[in-house]
């Protein structure tokens, strides 16, 4: 709000942000999609460029005659840290795709929109916030009691 003097009389008025327009919001989120895809792709490249290179396996040839299992840990952390990478890539790639379908930022179960605050936070997100709270409460029903959604007429089995 601002207070202007007009006719030598105080006026206050309300300043409202701008509204953005769909497709600038979409360009703009299509812009941090491929930034972060850019980045994961350096990083996966820099990772397996860095882990086949000669140098590092003579360090991990003296860490293991050192250190015995450490080598295998670290490679094992490694490994799934580009897995988990190459998942995000993947989620990005769908993301993009759905930008360029004109599906993008719609939630895949109810089909509102996603709210912008999380297509910021996670923009390659396919459910609104209600909706994948609702999935991740069944997937946690699922680990805990697993037969339960199979006999119980409260839950009927997957599929239906």
């Amino acid at each position: 709000m601002i207070s202007l003097i007009a006719g030598g009389k105080m006026v206050k008025k309300v300043l409202s942000a701008p509204k953005v327009s769909k497709e600038a919001r979409f360009l703009e989120l299509q812009a941090i999609l491929e930034q972060r895809r850019s980045s994961i792709l350096l990083d996966l490249r820099g990772r397996i460029h860095g882990n086949s290179s000669g140098l590092q396996t003579v360090e991990r040839e003296k860490v293991d005659s050192e250190n015995g299992e450490v080598p295998d840990i670290q490679e094992d952390i490694e490994f799934a840290l580009m897995q988990m990478k190459a998942e995000t890539l993947s989620k990005i790639d769908s993301a993009l795709e759905r930008l360029s379908q004109g599906d993008y930022g719609n939630c895949i179960e109810c089909g509102t929109e996603i709210a912008e605050e999380r297509l910021r936070a996670l923009p390659f997100a396919v459910r609104c916030r209600g909706c994948e709270d609702k999935r991740e409460r069944g997937q946690l029903l699922d680990k805990r009691f697993p037969k339960m959604r199979q006999s119980s007429r409260f839950f009927p089995p997957k599929g239906r």
